[in-house]
C-alpha cells in the first residue's frame, strides 16, 4: 500500500498503479517514485501489439490474467441514476469502470512478475456482465522476458 494520498478527499492511493480516486481525482499517470525501501514494479513496458519497438524477445512466459468482479453499491447506483436523468457523462460508473481495468491490470502485473517477466505484450481486457449490476473485468495478454535490441 502507498502512502500517497488524494488531493481532493484526502483517501490513500491503495496502489500506484489505480490511476481515479473513488472520488473522481484523476492522478497523474506516471507512476510515484517507490516508497523507501521499496522496489517499483518489475515491469514497466506493456503494449497490445505483439512486440516491443527497440526490444526483443528472449523468452515468452505464456499467458498472464488479472480479473476482478464488481459492483456499484445501491447508493452508487442512485448517485448514477440521478446522472443518467441530467445526461452526459456519468461519471460515477465511469469511475467504477477505470476503477476496475485498472485493479485487473495490477493483478495482471502481479501474476507476471510472478513468472519472471519483465513485460508483457499482445494485452486485452475483456468485460462480462456476471449478473444485472455485476460485471468481471479481465486483462490478459503475454507475459515475456525482453531485451534492448543493440
Amino acid at each position: 500500500m502507498t502512502s500517497e494520498k488524494c488531493p481532493q478527499c484526502g483517501e490513500p492511493r491503495a496502489s500506484p498503479i489505480w490511476r481515479v480516486c473513488s472520488c473522481g481525482h484523476q492522478f497523474s499517470a506516471a507512476l510515484p517514485p517507490p516508497a523507501a525501501g521499496k522496489m517499483p514494479h518489475p515491469i514497466s513496458l506493456t503494449t497490445t501489439a505483439n512486440a516491443l519497438s527497440g526490444y526483443k524477445i528472449v523468452k515468452e512466459l505464456g499467458v498472464v490474467r488479472g480479473i476482478i468482479v464488481r459492483s456499484r453499491s445501491f447508493f452508487g447506483n442512485i448517485g448514477a441514476g440521478l446522472q443518467a436523468l441530467v445526461g452526459g457523462n456519468i461519471t460515477l460508473y465511469t469511475e467504477l469502470c477505470e476503477q476496475a481495468r485498472a485493479d485487473a491490470f495490477g493483478f495482471l502485473l502481479d501474476h507476471a512478475a510472478e513468472r519472471g517477466a519483465n513485460a508483457i505484450v499482445a494485452l486485452r481486457y475483456d468485460a462480462t456482465e456476471i449478473s444485472a449490476g455485476i460485471t468481471e473485468v479481465l486483462c490478459y495478454g503475454t507475459a515475456v522476458v525482453v531485451e534492448p535490441e543493440h
